[in-house]
């Protein structure tokens, strides 16, 4: 998969940005705060309509501009596709795959991106919410399904933690939504094992080809025991929300469920956010961004789209050199940088560079 151009209308600070990508590396060049990032976001958000910094859409459009508008075009498995997006300030959305009107469904399955950004160094770090999202962003790239099941699961949530709030309780009702949170909970629990399992085979051979003496491990941590099927996973879950429903009424809210679980880094059977250096986490999320290039290559039959958000300045060479020697010609890499002096000459040498002002190419 290969990003041909791009084309920005009132996103962020681009008023009015085109750009044509080549085929392999492209470095974006820029002081900070002049656009670089948005220009990544962009790209990230054709890829499941989503924005890593924003949960409100409106946040996009530029100050006082009634819309925004991203419009690419992609050279996927030989066959060239125009995707067009728009957002108006009364939050209408249009979608349209070579100028015909499209589903959100259909329209975000185009697109397969990774992005590997600072804020991602500091995934294991962060808290329990953080990681989640780093999950359930990388398996909803796998399985397009996978959104809708979480919306599904969060509005039950929600439908059920107002009536633990109500003073009119309803426990038929309660059993009703702990029931769907049953059937929709093992689902999404399913699969995210489902992923874990496969990405930490993948990121466990990567880890070690940077610290050869350590291993890595993955474990998913949830809030009551679980099985190996949809089916066990699903009953544990029925007794543990019996189990807990006394706190939970007293709380006003749902205390069991993938809503609250953790993913716990381990190397060398140890727990990394507890013992691990700065520099053994960042090895860990750098296994698992390359790992999910993997992944993704394997399940959608596409390299994914690369995209680095200063990152590069953030790791040693060690790191920088691996992630660097690690991108392979079929994955198309964007890469931003306040300069080019991270990047050595034989890097340089087969890059395109776009210079960034002021949300302008210069």
């Amino acid at each position: 998969m290969k990003l041909k151009s791009l084309k920005l209308l009132n996103y962020r600070n681009c008023e009015n940005v085109e750009l044509d990508f080549c085929d392999f590396k492209n470095l974006i060049i820029g002081k900070n705060a002049q656009g670089k990032t948005n220009i990544l976001e962009s790209i990230y958000f054709l890829s499941n309509l989503k924005s890593v910094r924003t949960s409100n859409n409106l946040d996009l459009i530029l100050f006082d501009k009634p819309q925004m508008e991203i419009s690419a075009v992609l050279d996927k498995n030989n066959t060239e596709i125009e995707m067009d997006f728009t957002y108006t300030d009364e939050k209408k959305k249009s979608f349209k795959l070579n100028k015909v009107k499209s589903t959100q469904k259909d329209f975000k399955q185009v697109v397969k991106t990774v992005l590997f950004s600072t804020e991602d160094l500091l995934l294991l770090r962060g808290a329990p919410e953080d990681r989640r999202k780093w999950l359930d962003r990388a398996i909803s790239q796998i399985y397009p399904v996978y959104d809708e099941r979480i919306s599904k699961y969060e509005k039950i949530r929600a439908q059920k933690n107002n009536l633990l709030k109500d003073e009119k309780f309803d426990y038929s009702l309660l059993q009703v939504y702990n029931e769907q949170l049953a059937i929709a909970g093992s689902n999404i629990i399913y699969l995210r094992k489902k992923f874990l399992s496969e990405i930490e085979k993948i990121a466990t051979q990567k880890h070690s080809n940077i610290s050869e003496e350590e291993t890595l491990k993955i474990y998913y941590s949830s809030t009551f025991e679980l099985g190996e099927t949809v089916e066990e996973i699903a009953q544990n879950y029925r007794i543990a929300l019996k189990e807990n429903y006394e706190d939970e009424r007293r709380r006003c809210q749902s205390l069991v469920g993938p809503h609250r679980d953790d993913i716990v880094f381990f190397i060398n059977d140890k727990e990394s956010t507890k013992f691990a250096s700065q520099g053994q986490q960042r090895t860990i999320v750098l296994a698992l961004k390359m790992a999910e290039i993997d992944i993704i290559k394997e399940k959608a039959g596409t390299s994914p789209i690369l995209l680095l958000d200063d990152v590069l300045a953030e790791l040693d060479d060690l790191r920088q050199n691996y992630l660097l020697n690690s991108i392979d010609k079929e994955t198309q890499t964007i890469i931003t940088s306040v300069d080019t002096l991270f990047f050595n000459e034989e890097f340089l040498r087969d890059v395109k560079i776009f210079k960034i002002n002021d949300g302008k190419v210069v």
